[in-house]
């Protein structure tokens, strides 16, 4: 059991749990003038919060919309995201880069030329399973620990974009051991013994195959994101850096809390930005599964 799970840890395979998200677009608290102004406010308000390139929160401390917006938010869609929010207890920010999902073709699970990282190994009535981004399985069914390696987990279960950005994948050998721990490197692991709800202000600290440990803290919950493949609702906002290979990776406390997986973001580790991850507890819910035997 022990040399399975460290030639797991080798390649950065972080054992995950997982849970669904909560359907529903995030709550946008945009007071009204007047209720003559309610539909004409509703609707320039809802179209700007289609604007691919932004994210859109509220900060749980104030009650302000928090709108993020990356690079590719210019010219009209800039000039439209201002009038929109004009006189609205809205506060726009910038982040530096494009908003993406964080995949690309690599090192830690696989499919095809597609990498991704695990999340969290969880339990299932039918046997052990993985837990990770949903936007990843768009490259396949059927994953392995190698890059054109024997296939050991296939897609039971995923949902992207939408109402949450997770998957479930089940290993094809039901005996397989899959330890409920994070590998955060040098012969470490964090046992993730339960999940938990991210609060803001939490820190917290991110596992995956491309930037390995990170750490951060939760700024806002239930974060609308529009990214170019669509929009995807519920999730958790946080100043984590990742890159792309990292989607999938376990957000999780020191105290051995599951409490996401990684979806996306801007920025990178050299110069910091915004990520957002799918709460494991919504994602849990979602596909039947547990954290732990």
């Amino acid at each position: 059991m022990r040399s399975r799970h460290r030639k797991i840890s080798r390649g950065k395979i972080l054992a995950a749990a997982a849970a669904v998200l909560a359907a529903g677009t995030a709550a946008i608290a945009l007071p009204q003038a007047n209720a003559a102004d309610s539909a004409a406010t509703a609707g320039t308000t809802a179209s700007a919060e289609a604007i691919t390139g932004t994210a859109w929160a509220v900060d749980a401390r104030t009650g302000e919309t928090v709108v993020t917006a990356d690079s590719t938010v210019q010219g009209a869609k800039w000039d439209s995201l201002l009038a929109a929010t004009r006189g609205k207890a809205v506060r726009v920010e910038r982040t530096p880069g494009v908003l993406s999902l964080f995949a690309e073709g690599g090192d830690a699970i696989f499919a095809g030329g597609a990498r991704c990282s695990l999340g969290f190994n969880v339990t299932t009535d039918s046997g052990p399973g993985i837990l990770t981004a949903g936007h990843c399985t768009a490259a396949g069914r059927q994953w392995s620990l190698t890059q054109g390696g024997r296939p050991v987990a296939t897609v039971k279960q995923s949902t992207f974009p939408g109402n949450g950005d997770f998957a479930l994948l089940t290993y094809d050998n039901a005996a397989t051991s899959a330890p409920s721990a994070v590998d955060t490197g040098g012969g470490r692991t964090v046992t993730i013994a339960r999940a938990a709800a991210a609060q803001v202000g939490r820190q917290v600290s991110r596992m995956g195959s491309t930037t390995g440990l990170r750490s951060g803290r939760v700024t806002a919950l239930n974060a609308t994101v529009n990214y170019p493949e669509g929009r995807v609702t519920g999730l958790i906002q946080t100043t984590v850096c990742a890159e792309p290979g990292d989607s999938g990776g376990s957000l999780f406390t020191n105290d051995g809390s599951a409490i996401g997986l990684t979806s996306g973001g801007s920025g990178n580790c050299r110069t910091g930005g915004v990520t957002f991850f799918q709460p494991v507890t919504t994602a849990l819910a979602a596909v039947g599964a547990r954290i732990g035997g």
